[in-house]
């Protein structure tokens, strides 16, 4: 059995081999490239085609591959914004993303509070020229802070999870309640989250009502000193709003790993780009912004998960059978 593998990364290179060691007369044909119209006939012969986020999944890509007599897919990210789902369900192909445990993006999550509280920005970049002074390097302390977690599912809930030893006031809010999240917080409107806590951090998937979500008028509820957190997806917030209110000191700080136009641009090296999103440009400056490049998913135990399932789910619908992270 023939499967092509888009995208792939030296990260992932070994947990590749042992599949294929793991599953006898299994071949797979590995590239670095995106999944396009040109690089679609690398899956010649293959049965089925998984890719990262990079590749856009488009209706004219899944007519091809249903023309190759390819119904299988699976895209190695829990993500599927790049995926016209619609499109493989009316030609038939089947589609899984990938799962992981949520423990890395949650305790990069934590982290990325702690940073932000402690003033870790301006104090590294001191420390790396000698000044060891104190001035403006006043902290804050989470226990007694009042944090409100926006989507409880296996990601907000061990954010939750993990801040309940730090002794603060959870709120939480999603559109189903979680009742294992009702043990560590209450849940809450979306209002009240944003007029009374300290931090709010955002764990909701990306749809047509959470975009944009955090925007001028919901800034506008928010306290002066409010600490934002992103590690979901870019899109959740305006970020023309956030620069807006860091600019004007209409809120605390804002750690983001995750942002808005961010393809082409995380996971490349482009040192010598000129970078094209001028926001992303423009927002890194300020000593109480921390951004990362899109990294709190990434752990070894991650990717390892994520080949699994990109591999493994393919094999799965290849013999008609189902698989857990089966969406299409």
């Amino acid at each position: 059995m023939k499967l092509c593998v888009y995208e792939v990364r030296p990260d992932e290179e070994e947990m590749l081999h042992a599949l294929e060691k793991k599953h006898e007369g299994l071949e797979i044909v590995k590239t670095g490239e995106v999944l396009n119209e040109e690089t679609i006939a690398l899956a010649g012969g293959c049965v089925g085609i998984s890719t990262l986020g990079q590749s856009h999944m488009t209706r004219a890509l899944f007519e091809k591959m249903a023309q190759m007599d390819i119904h299988a897919y699976s895209c190695r990210c829990i993500g599927t914004n790049h995926v016209d789902l619609e499109a493989a369900k009316s030609l038939g192909i089947k589609v899984a993303n990938a799962r992981y445990s949520p423990c890395g993006v949650a305790d990069y999550t934590v982290m990325l509070m702690l940073m932000l509280l402690r003033r870790y920005k301006p104090a590294l970049w001191r420390q790396q020229v000698n000044d060891y002074s104190l001035g403006g390097l006043m902290g804050r302390e989470l226990r007694g802070m009042t944090v409100g977690v926006i989507g409880t599912g296996r990601i907000g809930l061990t954010v939750m999870q993990n801040l309940s030893g730090f002794g603060c006031k959870l709120l939480c809010n999603d559109l189903y309640k979680n009742p294992e999240a009702e043990k560590f917080g209450t849940y809450t409107d979306l209002d009240t989250i944003y007029r009374t806590c300290d931090i709010i951090t955002l764990h909701t998937p990306l749809l047509d009502s959470t975009w944009h979500m955090i925007n001028e008028r919901t800034i506008g509820k928010m306290k002066k000193d409010v600490l934002l957190i992103n590690c979901a997806r870019g899109e959740l917030m305006d970020i023309e709003a956030v620069t807006h209110a860091i600019e004007n000191e209409e809120i605390g700080g804002v750690a983001l790993d995750v942002f808005e136009k961010e393809d082409g641009i995380y996971h490349h090296d482009c040192r010598t780009d000129i970078l094209k999103n001028r926001a992303m440009a423009y927002l890194r400056q300020f000593p109480n912004v921390i951004m990362t490049q899109h990294v709190a998913f990434y752990t070894k135990e991650a990717v390892d998960s994520m080949v699994v399932c990109g591999v493994e789910s393919l094999l799965a619908f290849a013999k008609g059978k189902e698989y857990p992270t089966e969406i299409v």
